[in-house]
């Protein structure tokens, strides 16, 4: 029986050396879209625009 730390984390089919730890590239890539569209999210407090941009307000 397969371990689940050996099992794909988007479609659970098993790990492939070459692109561990996904089954294969195909599954690498569309986790690495997944985060460039902001699909995965950090939890935490909303962030306050006036607070990104600086004290001194300037862009």
């Amino acid at each position: 029986m397969l371990r689940k730390a050996n099992l794909c984390p988007l479609c659970g089919k098993p790990v492939v050396a070459e692109s561990k730890p996904f089954c294969s590239q195909g599954c690498k890539d569309r986790d690495l879209l997944k985060w460039l569209d902001e699909g995965y999210r950090v939890p935490g407090p909303l962030a306050d625009y006036e607070d990104s941009i600086g004290s001194d307000g300037a862009d």
